[in-house]
């Protein structure tokens, strides 16, 4: 499912309806966690947040003209999806998450490389993903990204 939207608004009115509380609730979720720095805005027609060029103006090495991306809020076919770039580049924080993903959810983790898949939206562990997101700075996801993924 790929959602045309040019702002975050339009995006969350686009995906259907029993799914548009559980993104705001998730967006939200975000907001209130995120560390100093990352902006929210659409990035690669999902909720994105970014480093802005103002903060790391080599931007994204595929395509410099884009700020450095870092999560993503989504709504898929047959799933909410959370997609962190830090639980693909940092070994420990993706231990971390999967040693505290039962604690917060009776569901088998659904997990990609930095995709958590939800196809529940009710149990959206939205505690965890909190505090997921205040574990990399916007400091730490450049070293992260620099270390692991510009050449």
């Amino acid at each position: 499912m790929h959602i045309k939207a040019d702002n975050l608004e339009d995006y969350i009115k686009a995906i259907p309806e029993d799914r548009q509380e559980a993104i705001s609730k998730l967006r939200k979720v975000v907001l209130d966690n995120l560390p100093k720095g990352f902006e929210e805005r659409m990035s690669y027609g999902m909720i994105g947040y970014v480093v802005p060029h103002s903060l790391y103006p080599s931007g994204y090495h595929c395509d410099t003209k884009l700020p450095l991306p870092f999560m993503n809020i989504a709504s898929k076919k047959n799933f909410v999806a959370f997609y962190h770039m830090g639980l693909y580049a940092n070994e420990d924080l993706k231990d971390w998450f999967i040693s505290e993903y039962p604690k917060h959810c009776k569901l088998k983790l659904d997990m990609g490389k930095s995709c958590i898949r939800f196809k529940k939206i009710d149990q959206i562990p939205l505690d965890l993903l909190g505090e997921l997101v205040t574990k990399v700075s916007v400091q730490d996801w450049i070293d992260l990204y620099e270390s692991k993924f510009k050449k």
